[in-house]
């Protein structure tokens, strides 16, 4: 008999290391993985279950639609895996949410507070798990990588860095800067508490998880024009991870969302990355034109019926 129990605020710590050991594709943010998972959006219902001997966890919530719930996340020590743990601890999961009136569960995002979008084609045993429950693959998403060299301390003399895309890129924004004054646009930064504007204009224009993803970001950048906002653009609202970004309808076509994008990825490299992710992409040529990323990683996502 395999023992599960709900963890308190005084196991997330060693989930957190739990988690480094067991995500090893995402070693270094995986203890800031479950600080986030542990801190979501007021009005969350969730819970975090362990292994009596912390060999594993999962993270399942619910969500904002009724009958939807999602596991964010399931992780086992490699040394403690093909005991059955888990696929203990997702029937577990599983259980919680029915219980809190689930009956469509998804191994995928519940976004603005996820880990991924599914499950990294590269975590073969979680794959391999999650398809042996019985669930049942419906979406493909990508992120893109951008590599961040070009965007450190700027040094006029240094030759542009060589991308893996074909495209050129241009490390500075000046030039771009210039044209969006000319316009008579200006980019601010968007310190943390002062961002009542941006997370409105998120909201107005995109969704409630934006908005959330825009005030809890570690960095976030917008234009404004005669004081209008005319986009955004965040990082680290999943640790580490660029993204969201948004232009107004009325600013397409005046670069924007160019400048928004390589002011964060100053800020990304700054931090010590070597690269960066962004997260969940939409638009692939625009990032690959704009920032020489590259597609590289793939997630599945999974759903299955509770009824």
């Amino acid at each position: 008999m395999i023992g599960i129990r709900i963890a308190s605020a005084d196991d997330m710590p060693a989930v957190g290391g739990l988690a480094r050991e067991a995500l090893t594709l995402d070693a270094p943010e995986a203890p800031q993985l479950v600080a986030r998972l542990a801190d979501p959006p007021e009005g969350r219902t969730w819970t975090a279950l362990v292994t009596s001997g912390l060999e594993g966890v999962v993270f399942a919530s619910t969500s904002a639609v009724p009958g939807l719930g999602h596991v964010d996340l399931f992780a086992v020590r490699p040394e403690a895996r093909g005991r059955g743990l888990g696929r203990a601890l997702v029937v577990a999961a599983e259980g919680w949410l029915r219980d809190h009136g689930v009956r469509e569960v998804r191994l995928a995002a519940n976004p603005p507070c996820y880990a991924w979008p599914g499950i990294d084609v590269r975590y073969t045993p979680a794959v391999l798990l999650a398809e042996s429950m019985g669930y049942e693959r419906y979406r493909v998403a990508w992120n893109m990588t951008v590599d961040l060299a070009g965007y450190g301390p700027r040094d006029a003399s240094a030759e542009p860095p060589a991308t893996g895309t074909g495209y050129a890129r241009a490390p500075s924004e000046e030039d771009d800067l210039a044209r969006l004054a000319a316009a008579g646009a200006t980019v601010r930064a968007a310190p943390a508490g002062q961002r009542d504007a941006v997370v409105a204009f998120a909201r107005e224009n995109w969704n409630d998880a934006w908005a959330w993803e825009a005030e809890h970001a570690t960095g976030c950048h917008y234009a404004v024009r005669g004081g209008e906002i005319l986009g955004f653009a965040a990082w680290g609202a999943r640790p580490l991870w660029f993204g969201p970004m948004g232009t107004a309808e009325s600013a397409r076509g005046l670069g924007v969302g160019s400048v928004l994008l390589r002011c964060c990825l100053r800020e990304l490299a700054a931090t010590g990355q070597r690269t960066a992710q962004i997260g969940w992409v939409g638009p692939l040529a625009f990032y690959a034109r704009t920032a020489g990323a590259w597609v590289e990683r793939a997630f599945w996502l999974y759903n299955r019926s509770l009824a």
